[in-house]
């Protein structure tokens, strides 16, 4: 017997704060009666979510796509002209484990474990996301670095790297959380408008040689890898 709320996120509705949220709604039934928040279900319980069964995934699938610049991480926006699940395979449940903007590039991970999800972007959990960007103002001076570091004010609070190393045209940098936008806010804040921006790392996971618009299923190695950095090993 589980937690309703993870039975859920296993199933890959979504976040376990999503599916507390569908349970508050009203709109989870047991067995045809209304779900109460952390109420246990076990093998022979029928779940249903809007009226449709809900199972979990048979087979935990965890992707890596080389997202382009152009695409939008969503499944369905009606003013996105591209998204990345059109370069996707058809797996019921998947969904993005963080997000890439529009005009970013690079490295973007999948599953239809919605627990891994919740793992890997919650900030106290501060899985890593290491970038290469390429600014307006050309490589970054080690003093910039080191106030990216320190940290920089925000409209929606501080923010600091995990680290910032000058490269040729910008820098490498950190993070270990991913609020909307943050590497590019952050560093306009220094006054170093990003031009490119490539994400080249999520935790153990590299980005590597695969090409723009490929994906691939990570491997039993790598998976094990990311549930270590999750806790949920």
């Amino acid at each position: 017997m589980i937690r309703l709320q993870a039975f859920l996120a296993r199933a890959g509705v979504g976040s376990r704060r999503k599916a507390e949220g569908l349970i508050l709604e009203g709109r989870v039934r047991v067995n045809g009666a209304l779900a109460r928040l952390g109420q246990k279900v076990g093998p022979g319980d029928l779940v249903e979510v809007d009226g449709k069964r809900v199972e979990p995934p048979k087979e935990r699938v965890v992707l890596a796509l080389h997202k382009p610049k152009g695409y939008t991480t969503t499944r369905h926006d009606p003013y996105a002209q591209k998204t990345v699940f059109d370069l996707l395979p058809p797996i019921p449940g998947l969904h993005p484990i963080g997000r890439l903007d529009r005009d970013s590039e690079g490295l973007l991970l999948f599953t239809n474990d919605g627990a891994l999800t919740f793992r890997l972007t919650h900030p106290r959990h501060g899985v890593k996301k290491v970038y290469r960007v390429w600014t307006e103002g050309g490589s970054l001076p080690e003093a910039v670095c080191r106030k990216l570091v320190q940290g920089v004010e925000l409209e929606d609070g501080p923010a600091r790297a995990l680290f910032c190393r000058p490269a040729p045209g910008g820098a490498f940098l950190a993070l270990a959380e991913g609020r909307k936008r943050e590497v590019r806010r952050m560093l306009r804040a220094v006054g170093y408008p990003v031009r490119r921006l490539l994400r080249v790392r999520v935790g153990p996971i590299r980005l590597g040689d695969l090409p723009p618009g490929r994906w691939r299923r990570l491997s039993e190695e790598e998976v094990a890898a990311l549930l270590r950095e999750s806790g949920l090993e």
